[in-house]
């Protein structure tokens, strides 16, 4: 069979340019090894954010007495937690399913090969099959990477996929890892009563974000009475009487851990090895990721990748919105062109964390001139009523242009705040456009015009030393 298209992958980078090269008028198939809607609707994004909002309504109720409401938690029934994430994913995969047929894309399940620069060998259970396109894009995604002496087996050692279907809760579990991934999933276990202590190599949680950002998710998880171990290599485990015990060098010195269950999230790799890339020419590097041009064309005419596969940031909005500059440079659009000004970060930890743009180190390296304002969560009256007072918002623009270079967050609903930063980033805005823009009151997002304000010393409900004029 031939096609305009051809897409290996159905994940949101996969699926997206699939469903775009149809818009075109492109004849499309999208060829899936497992599931529709990959990682990120399976066993990834969508999944762990059920998880996340279940877990973060039991700790609202075990607390719920600072609000005077006399509140009683009987346990969780971890089959019907598991069951209604399931029927979430299962809406979404389907929605996705649906969508692929209404825009008459076909769907070839089965494991992909490309053995030519137009040709595709698709294995399934009813055997082989080999497809032709005059365009490949290549939307494979990536993998949980394994600690060596820690080989993920579903029932000592957990992936991030082996937490979102748990049998039961663990009494005690130790998270490889003090990332995002680990970071959100082992504060699901504590809230839901599990006892977590995180192994981390580097020497701060979130060690790849903003500092301040790292430092105060370092702070809230003390509070939690979450034990968090920086400088330290997680070495093996052995079973024994009452459960594991996991070996780790702590700043050296060799010291043990009690455990039942271990979780270990330290990365992912791309899938971009065993394809037959390099047979046909593709380039990839040591890590496994292809190497692209602005419009996502690897360095043999005609094969794209996007998503996890083309590099970093390995997140899903940045292959959604690669899979769509791919499809408009495969319809003739010359123009298209991946070049975002900004990529938002979003981790839902508790508190939520969000961020986007540069840095201050970043942006004095890149020869700005930068000066920030922050606003903590503390002096919102929103954020007061919620009863989430933890955290802040710091804005960073440039001081001799005014604008905006970068917006960080931590704190309730940062990761919905989020949007309205990206946007003002994308649009080239000044932090003044973001202050002087009216904000609904009494909302969250006011938090934002007034970090605004505070890069000028105007802050109106923080006090500020006024700059004198």
């Amino acid at each position: 069979m031939t096609y305009d298209v051809l897409v290996i992958g159905a994940g949101p980078a996969g699926y997206v340019c699939a469903i775009r090269c149809a818009q075109l008028g492109l004849k499309t198939a999208v060829i899936e090894k497992e599931n529709l809607g990959g990682v990120c609707l399976n066993v990834g994004c969508i999944p762990s954010k059920a998880l996340i909002a279940a877990s973060k309504l039991v700790d609202k109720i075990k607390h719920a007495d600072l609000m005077g409401i006399k509140a009683k938690f009987d346990g969780i029934d971890v089959a019907a937690l598991v069951a209604w994430k399931a029927g979430i994913v299962n809406k979404l995969t389907s929605g996705v399913g649906l969508l692929l047929k209404n825009h008459k894309i076909d769907v070839h399940m089965g494991t992909a090969m490309v053995t030519g620069k137009n040709k595709v060998e698709v294995a399934s259970k009813e055997g082989k099959q080999t497809f032709e396109a005059k365009s490949l894009v290549i939307a494979t995604g990536s993998t949980p990477i394994e600690v060596p002496g820690f080989a993920f087996d579903g029932e000592h050692v957990w992936s991030s996929t082996h937490a979102l279907a748990p049998k039961q809760l663990p009494r005690r579990m130790i998270v490889i890892g003090g990332g995002y991934i680990g970071l959100e999933l082992g504060l699901v276990y504590h809230k839901l009563g599990t006892e977590v202590r995180v192994l981390e190599f580097m020497d701060r949680v979130l060690p790849g974000m903003e500092e301040e950002l790292s430092k105060e998710m370092g702070r809230s998880l003390k509070k939690k009475k979450i034990e968090v171990f920086l400088k330290t290599k997680a070495v093996g485990y052995q079973k024994n009487k009452t459960g594991l015990l996991v070996t780790a060098e702590v700043e050296g010195k060799t010291q043990s851990f009690e455990c039942d269950v271990i979780l270990s999230c330290v990365g992912r790799k791309p899938n971009g090895k065993g394809l037959g890339l390099e047979a046909v020419g593709v380039k990839l590097d040591e890590r496994g990721f292809v190497q692209v041009d602005p419009q996502r064309m690897t360095n043999v005419q005609g094969i794209y990748a996007v998503g996890d596969l083309a590099g970093q940031p390995m997140l899903a909005h940045k292959g959604s919105h690669e899979g769509l500059i791919a499809a408009a440079a495969i319809s003739g659009d010359k123009g298209a062109a991946f070049d975002p000004a900004c990529i938002p970060a979003v981790i839902f930890t508790d508190p939520e964390i969000a961020s986007v743009g540069l840095t201050m180190a970043e942006a004095q390296k890149a020869g700005f001139d930068p000066v920030e304002g922050k606003f903590p969560f503390g002096a919102s009256g929103r954020a007061m009523s919620l009863n989430e007072t933890e955290g802040w918002v710091k804005v960073i623009g440039d001081k001799q242009t005014d604008k905006i270079l970068g917006v960080h967050m931590i704190g309730p609903e940062v990761t919905e705040l989020v949007a309205e930063a990206a946007l003002a980033i994308e649009m080239g805005a000044t932090v003044s456009d973001l202050a002087s823009t009216i904000h609904a009151h009494p909302t969250l997002p006011e938090a934002i015009m007034e970090a605004a304000e505070s890069v000028h010393s105007m802050a109106v409900h923080i006090f500020q030393t006024p700059k004198r004029h």
